[in-house]
């Protein structure tokens, strides 16, 4: 290659640049085509886990120089050394390249950066790369090769997907032949790709033959349960061989066990709508991550009667809400820590004063609107539902499921705009968890969660029963949940049909409710009860994004929105389960491929 000082390679790049070089345009075209071939082969040959391919993209020489975090070293022979074997785990598990810049330095000499975005053994990196391509005796070699991960919210590079048929979340019409444009994590143009116009050297990604949809908001979650029985010991107590201390210590110190499963399962966005106060945290750490779902955390709950086995001895995650100084004193307080609603947890039993309790949840909404908090209630009966709703709640987080509804309570819902999210599913869990048994879907859910959920879920055959349970208790425990399934169906048409809006939510977290994938039987359940299936996706997206106070940004594919997007190979319009066939999920403008995200010890 020969020596070049740095005020040389200047001065003939910016010659070339004014086409002062006799014969430069040519030759730099020819050059650039060269270098990017050998990029691609390079960038092949990684992902291929093709070591021979791998190694003679390099300049075989002493002169060969790499850069990294640890400084500079020279030579191919111990770059070789270094190399992984074909065989090896040393490989990454995806590489994906983009936003290559090549500028010509002078005949034979080009200059290339590129993005990166890397998954190796679980863990994502992004970063940048640079390369210097010399035209050398054995060809076109790479001469000078450096790596750095980027800083931790680095938005990702501009990209243009382009080709598939959109539903954009609001319910209306398809928009065939799309073009979505992303930059800086959000949309930025948007609509038919024979309007929208993409800048010069954006990286395009082609999905003709294939389905977009806004990524997916599952409006009912709690991280401080596990999925499992060791989450929820008042339902069966695991906790000899499973102490319930130690299952929320897991839980708060590894929320991305989670995280990756909603994002796998398509989930760009989850509202946790009751745990331990550690759960207000999680917002801000996920916010601009495209490894996470965005959060809202309402905190802990405000309940009218508490199960010790809920709380641990250092921090609650219940509240006992007894009357209005109870209400005014505990909405203040999560106000102060940054709740981002008030959730309560409305069980009626044998004695209540639903007069009294109607008292106090016009307490707990007055106090609320104070500081603009919306509130969330969990209410499963027609009485308390109506209480909640007739105080002016936001969103009940349940269906009712002891009586059909009435029009009263229509009413109520649709002259305060309360929200309504049906739940369907959960029950299926707590059936499973009593009988022992794993249905053929629960199993089929595992692939997309942390080895350590499915070794839990896996072990819930071989669980004793509860000392003094007679089988006939678990029929009758089992004929009970059955009887809610169905009306909590019947009563989702009924409000469906009068126009309530409805929200996507699992409940995921409860015992054999998996965050993430708990997402596909319940939107198929909520089509069952006779949603059709694009209603099934707005309640999915746009509405779940409102319901969680998200709706200025979440929920919708349109331009100056985040960026979190869900690819499909079949269409969700013909059938809701078509929202399993997730091949992409594109998180604050990083596009991942879904088997990528699915997670290994």
């Amino acid at each position: 290659m020969g020596r070049t000082t740095f005020k040389t390679v200047v001065l003939a790049a910016g010659l070339w640049l004014a086409g002062a070089l006799p014969g430069a345009a040519s030759q730099g075209e020819e050059d650039l085509a060269a270098a990017r071939a050998l990029f691609e082969r390079n960038v092949a040959a990684i992902q291929a886990k093709d070591r021979e391919a791998y190694l003679a993209c390099y300049l075989p020489t002493p002169r060969l120089v790499r850069v990294g975090p640890d400084g500079m070293q020279l030579g191919f022979d111990g770059f070789e050394a270094a190399a992984p074997t074909t065989a090896s785990d040393d490989w990454p598990d995806s590489l994906v390249a983009r936003d290559l810049r090549l500028a010509w330095v002078r005949p034979g000499v080009v200059y290339g950066t590129y993005r990166y975005h890397v998954v190796s053994r679980g863990a994502e990196r992004d970063g940048i790369s640079t390369r210097l391509f010399v035209r050398a005796d054995e060809g076109w070699r790479i001469a000078v090769t450096s790596a750095f991960d980027g800083p931790a919210g680095l938005p990702p590079p501009p990209v243009a997907l382009v080709g598939a048929t959109l539903y954009d979340g609001a319910g209306g019409a398809p928009v065939r032949d799309a073009a979505i444009l992303v930059a800086g994590g959000r949309i930025e143009r948007v609509g038919p790709r024979a309007e929208v116009e993409l800048p010069d050297g954006v990286d395009v990604v082609d999905l003709t033959g294939r389905f977009v949809t806004p990524g997916l908001v599952d409006a009912h979650v709690h991280f401080s349960q596990t999925g499992w029985a060791d989450g929820r010991p008042d339902a069966l107590d695991v906790t000899a061989d499973h102490p319930y201390a130690e299952a929320m210590a897991t839980c708060r110190l590894h929320p991305e066990r989670f995280q990756r499963a909603f994002l796998a399962s398509g989930v760009t966005a989850v509202f946790d709508v009751g745990g331990y106060p550690w759960t207000r945290g999680l917002e801000r750490a996920a916010e601009a991550s495209p490894y996470a779902p965005h959060v809202s955390a309402t905190g802990p709950l405000l309940a009218t009667w508490v199960p010790k086995a809920l709380n641990l001895p250092d921090q609650q995650q219940m509240l006992l809400l007894e009357d209005e100084e109870d209400a005014a004193v505990l909405v203040r307080a999560h106000a102060a820590q940054g709740s981002k609603a008030i959730k309560v947890w409305f069980i009626v039993h044998a004695g209540t004063d639903m007069e009294h309790m109607a008292v106090v949840m016009e307490e707990v909404v007055e106090e609320a609107r104070l500081f603009e908090l919306p509130v969330v209630v969990h209410a499963t009966t027609l009485e308390s539902a109506r209480v909640a709703a007739l105080a002016g709640c936001h969103f009940l987080v349940h269906s009712v499921e002891d009586k059909p509804v009435d029009d009263a309570f229509v009413e109520a819902l649709l002259s305060r705009g309360t929200y309504y999210c049906p739940t369907l599913t959960v029950s299926a869990g707590y059936e499973q968890l009593y009988k022992r048994e794993l249905s053929e879907e629960l199993l089929g859910q595992l692939v997309f969660v942390h080895p350590s959920v499915r070794r839990r879920v896996l072990a819930t055959g071989g669980v004793p029963p509860a000392p003094g349970t007679p089988p006939r208790m678990v029929d009758t425990i089992v004929a009970e949940l059955a009887r809610q399934r169905g009306m909590r169906a019947q009563n989702l048409a009924r409000l469906a049909a009068a126009g309530v809006p409805i929200v996507l939510g699992t409940d995921a977290g409860n015992p054999l409710t998996l965050h993430g994938p708990a997402v596909f039987p319940e939107m198929e359940a909520m089509q069952a009860a006779g949603l059709a299936p694009l209603a099934v996706l707005t309640a999915a997206t746009r509405d779940g994004a409102r319901a969680m106070g998200r709706g200025a940004d979440l929920g919708l594919v349109a331009e100056g929105r985040s960026a979190d997007l869900v690819v499909l190979e079949k269409d969700p319009a013909l059938d809701i389960a078509n929202m399993r066939a997730i091949t992409h999920v594109m998180r604050a403008g990083l596009l991942h491929q879904r088997r990528f995200l699915l997670q290994e010890e």
